[in-house]
C-alpha cells in the first residue's frame, strides 16, 4: 500500500471517528468503546464472510451454505441473522439493541467459530443505550464500502478499528494506557527487532498492537505473515476481548490467553521460547505478588523486589527468550538506575552476563496514561551471531529524549524520521560489515547528543546505571552558538539528575517509613 493510499485510510478513520465520538452523547468513553468496536467487527467479519460467499458462488464444486468451506480460508462463518446486510437493514428499528445481541450469539454459537466463544460483545439490548444513536452508529458504519478489491475494504476495517482503539485510549486517559501503546512506541520497538518470521510473544498483551504491527512490518518489506506464530496473554478480560476481536479484523490467528492471575502465576504458555518478544508491562506494579514467587526458576539473575515489578518483568520475559532471541521491553526510567531492594543487582547480573543489547531514553508524554518519561531495554539471548556481528561486551546507548513534536498540548509524537533515526541506528550499529554493503547503510559512528557505544569497562564505572544520558557525549560547545542544541543537552542533563534524585527521594522515604506522606 502506497503511502498517499494509506494516509486517506488514516483521514477517513479519523473523520469516522470524530462522527461517532458525536453520537455517544453522554456515555463514558470506556463504555462507548464497545459499542463501537463491536460494531465495526460485526461489519468487518460480515464484509469478509460476504466476499467469500460470492467467491464460492462462482465455483460449481462448491458450497456457499457450508461452513467448513470458510474455516478452511480462515473466514468466520456469518449466519443469515447476524450478516451486516440484515442488521443495516433494521437500524431504525427499536428492536436495534436485541438484533445486534442476538447476531453477536449467533456468531459464537458456530461451532467453527469456537475462537470466539465468549469474546464479543453483547451490551446493545441494555435500557439505557439510546437506540437512536445505535441505528445511526450502524448507518455510519455503513458507509465504509466495499472497495473494487475486497481485502482493500478489509484492509480499511482494520485501520478503522485501530484507529477507534487509538482515539478511545485518548479520551479515557490514563485508563486508557491499560489496554494501549502509543503506535509510534509499538513501531520503534518493531523497526529495531526486525520480526520477519518467528515465534512472537507479549506477556501483557493489551489490544494487541505489538502483533498488528508485527504483521505490518513484515508485510511493508515483502515477507509472508503466515511465517509469524503470534502468543500472548493478558490479566484484563475486558482487555483480552479487545484483543482477539483485533486480531481477528487484521486477519491474524493468535494464541491469546486469558487469566485473571495474569502472566507470573499463571503463565498460560510455561514451556514457549519466543524469538521476539515485545512488551508494555505495567509500570512500577507494586501489587504483583512477588511474596508467592521468592523461588521462582525464572528469577535467574535474582529475586525481584515485592514493592515492584519491572525486574520481574525483565527477568520473565529473559526467561521466555528462545536460544537467539530477542526483545524490546517498555519500562519506567527508574529500571535504569535504581539501586533499592536489590535492583541494582539484578540490573548488574543482566549487564554482566551480557543480556542487554540497547538502552533508548523516550521523551515524556508519549503516553496516554503517563506523562513520565521511559526507555527501552532491547535483550538479547546471544549477542555473538545469528546474522549479525559479535556484540559480546558491548551495549548501545540512544537518547532519543529531544526527538518528537507535540501533537496537542499534552502528548508527544514521533514523525517517521525519528523512528527511523532511533531503528535505523540499532541497526546500523549490530550490522556486519556484507549487510551494511548489501543496503547501502553507511557505517554506525558515535553522534554527540544522540548516541554512543560503550562497553562493560565503562559501564563498571558508572555502576551499572544504564540512562544514555550518562554515556552520550555532550554536543561540543567549541564555537557553537546554537542555543537551541546548547539548551537540549543542558535539558537532558538536568533531567538525568531529575530522575536520579526522585530515585533516591523514594529511597528514603522507604527507609524511614515515610510512603504514606506520597501524593
Amino acid at each position: 500500500m502506497n503511502s498517499s493510499t494509506r494516509q486517506s485510510d488514516l483521514d477517513f478513520a479519523a473523520d469516522l471517528f470524530k462522527a461517532a465520538d458525536k453520537m455517544r452523547g453522554a456515555l463514558e468513553p470506556s463504555e462507548y468503546k464497545h459499542v463501537a468496536l463491536g460494531l465495526i467487527f460485526l461489519k468487518y467479519i460480515s464484509e469478509a464472510f460476504q466476499a467469500m460467499h460470492d467467491q464460492l458462488s462462482q465455483d460449481e464444486y462448491a458450497d456457499p451454505e457450508e461452513p467448513e468451506e470458510y474455516l478452511a480460508e480462515n473466514v468466520f462463518w456469518v449466519p443469515e441473522k447476524a450478516r451486516w446486510s440484515h442488521i443495516q437493514a433494521q437500524a431504525r428499528s427499536e428492536n436495534i439493541g436485541k438484533i445486534i445481541d442476538d447476531a453477536m450469539e449467533a456468531i459464537e454459537a458456530m461451532p467453527t467459530n469456537e475462537s470466539l466463544k465468549g469474546v464479543l460483545p453483547k451490551i446493545y439490548a441494555r435500557p439505557t443505550l439510546d437506540k437512536t444513536m445505535l441505528g445511526e452508529l450502524v448507518d455510519l458504519f455503513s458507509n465504509i464500502k466495499l472497495h473494487d478489491n475486497a481485502d482493500r475494504a478489509r484492509d480499511l476495517l482494520g485501520r478503522v478499528y485501530e484507529y477507534f482503539i487509538s482515539g478511545f485510549a485518548g479520551a479515557e486517559g490514563k485508563r486508557g494506557g491499560e489496554f494501549f501503546t502509543p503506535r509510534s512506541v509499538v513501531r520503534t520497538l518493531v523497526e529495531m527487532l526486525e520480526p520477519y518470521e518467528g515465534r512472537v510473544y507479549d506477556p501483557c498483551c493489551g489490544s494487541g498492537g505489538m502483533f498488528i504491527q508485527s504483521e505490518k512490518f513484515i508485510e511493508e518489506h515483502g515477507g509472508n505473515p503466515l511465517n509469524l506464530a503470534v502468543y500472548g496473554q493478558e490479566i484484563n478480560h475486558t482487555t483480552w476481548r479487545l484483543a482477539k476481536m483485533n486480531l481477528a479484523v487484521h486477519g491474524i490467528d493468535a494464541d491469546i490467553q486469558w487469566d485473571s492471575a495474569g502472566s507470573f502465576h499463571q503463565d498460560k504458555h510455561p514451556t514457549l521460547k519466543a524469538d521476539y518478544i515485545l512488551a508494555n508491562p505495567p509500570f512500577n506494579i507494586s501489587d504483583w505478588g512477588g511474596e508467592r514467587l521468592v523461588e521462582d526458576a525464572r528469577w535467574q539473575y535474582g529475586t525481584p523486589p515485592r514493592g515492584n515489578a519491572n525486574f520481574a518483568w525483565l527477568q520473565h520475559i529473559i526467561h521466555h527468550l528462545a536460544p537467539r532471541g530477542h526483545a524490546g521491553v517498555v519500562l519506567a526510567n527508574g529500571s535504569m538506575s535504581s539501586q533499592t531492594s536489590g535492583e541494582g543487582e539484578i540490573r548488574k547480573r543482566l549487564i554482566e552476563e551480557d543480556r542487554v543489547d540497547c538502552m533508548v531514553a523516550l521523551p515524556g508524554q508519549l503516553f496516554y496514561s503517563t506523562q513520565i518519561p521511559v526507555c527501552l531495554w532491547i535483550l538479547s539471548r546471544d549477542k555473538s551471531a545469528n546474522g549479525l556481528r559479535d556484540r559480546r561486551g558491548e551495549v548501545l546507548f540512544i537518547d532519543a529524549r529531544n526527538l518528537g513534536h507535540m501533537v496537542d498540548r499534552v502528548r508527544r509524537d514521533f514523525s517517521d524520521d525519528d523512528i527511523e533515526k532511533i531503528a535505523g541506528t540499532y541497526r546500523r550499529w549490530r550490522a556486519k560489515a556484507e549487510t551494511l554493503d548489501a543496503n547501502s547503510w553507511e557505517a554506525y559512528e558515535d553522534e554527540a547528543g544522540f548516541c554512543k557505544s560503550s562497553n562493560l569497562e565503562v559501564i563498571r564505572k558508572f555502576d551499572y546505571v544504564l540512562t544514555p544520558g550518562r554515556y552520550v557525549d555532550p554536543v561540543s560547545n567549541a564555537g557553537n552558538t546554537d542555543f537551541p542544541s546548547e539548551f537540549a543537552a543542558l535539558k537532558s542533563e538536568l533531567t538525568d539528575q531529575l530522575d536520579r534524585s526522585s530515585e533516591l527521594e523514594s529511597a528514603l522515604r522507604a527507609i524511614v517509613g515515610l510512603e504514606a506522606f506520597n501524593d
